[in-house]
């Protein structure tokens, strides 16, 4: 072999595996996505949880901004599959959802009645998994809508959101033990269109916006102290966005997405709560809004959304795999 011809071969082979050198250390510190097979039906303002290993992405809108989705469909991580399940009572979008001793709750959102899509609802579903069937349960207090929910030592956290008339902080608590409402303190920022989440006893409600405006997108972060039954301001999310989603890893929460009037966001934005701190990680291969997330495996699942601002869907599923654990 010619010299030339080697030292050619040679400095190829050095070239790539410098490159598969930075892919595999960008992947130990931002972390990889992988496409998953798409959801069914394609849908915004969904909202999902995981149950006994299993995903659901549950209402929202499809086909229009008029057809308001009452569809429950199950995806299985393990096998790469989707079935449809037993349909919600009635179709919500933008509601709130929660899991609470292997039950699944869906909580307030909004309705299509007569002339308006944005009716707000105090309505709260429980679902079976085990038998495929849904419950009514005691209504919320406040009728509301784009609202954020996370479960706090047993209890569902309904905090925020969009009422009749504007912007509410509306903090109440149900608990399913005993299918009772009560009122905590008030979310300091009021907003819709946010993301709340749990990390080591204390509740987190992160970003949205003003109005139903994604024009008037906030940053903020506030957590909320329970047995004190007090807020505290934190460190911002670097991106003022709403219309987002989030999920609990490795006591990181992982914020994705958003709209704004430029565009719809890839971002993925962890917050450590212990140092006060963000960052950031891989982007999202598919920037959307409206879209819902959970975590199965230390692995996050963000499925359906909205790829340009307003009414657009998409049937999407991405896996996140975060730092240090990908394959």
């Amino acid at each position: 072999m010619p010299i030339c011809l080697f030292r050619w071969l040679l400095s190829i082979a050095t070239i790539t595996a410098i490159v598969s050198s930075s892919a595999d250390s960008l992947a130990q510190t931002k972390g990889i996505w992988m496409a998953k097979a798409p959801a069914p039906t394609k849908r915004t303002e969904v909202v999902a949880a995981a149950v006994n290993g299993k995903i659901y992405v549950i209402g929202g809108f499809v086909r229009g901004l008029t057809v308001v989705s009452a569809a429950v469909e199950e995806y299985d991580p393990a096998t790469d599959r989707w079935r449809e399940r037993a349909s919600l009572p009635s179709g919500v979008h933008h509601a709130g959802i929660a899991v609470v001793n292997g039950r699944l709750y869906i909580v307030g959102g909004f309705e299509h009645s007569l002339l308006t899509i944005w009716n707000p609802l105090t309505s709260v579903y429980e679902y079976d998994p085990r038998a495929d069937s849904w419950s009514a349960r005691k209504p919320m207090p406040t009728p509301r809508g784009a609202l954020a929910v996370a479960v706090l030592d047993g209890k569902v956290h309904a905090v925020g959101g969009y009422t009749r008339d504007g912007n509410t902080g509306a903090h109440e608590v149900y608990d399913p033990a005993t299918d009772t409402w009560t009122a905590r303190a008030p979310l300091p920022t009021p907003r819709d269109h946010h993301t709340a989440a749990v990390v080591a006893g204390h509740l987190y409600a992160i970003g949205g916006r003003l109005n139903r405006q994604y024009g008037q997108n906030l940053a903020v972060t506030e957590s909320y102290d329970s047995p004190s039954d007090r807020w505290a301001r934190k460190a911002d999310l670097p991106t003022p966005r709403s219309g987002i989603t989030s999920a609990v890893v490795g006591e990181r929460i992982f914020v994705f997405g958003g709209e704004a009037p430029s565009g719809t966001f890839h971002e993925n934005e962890a917050y450590h709560p212990a140092s006060d701190r963000w960052e950031s990680y891989a982007p999202m291969p598919t920037a959307r809004h409206g879209l819902g997330s959970a975590a199965v495996d230390s692995r996050i699942y963000v499925i359906a959304g909205g790829p340009t601002p307003g009414g657009s869907f998409s049937d999407a599923n991405e896996m996140f795999v975060p730092p240090s654990l990908h394959p």
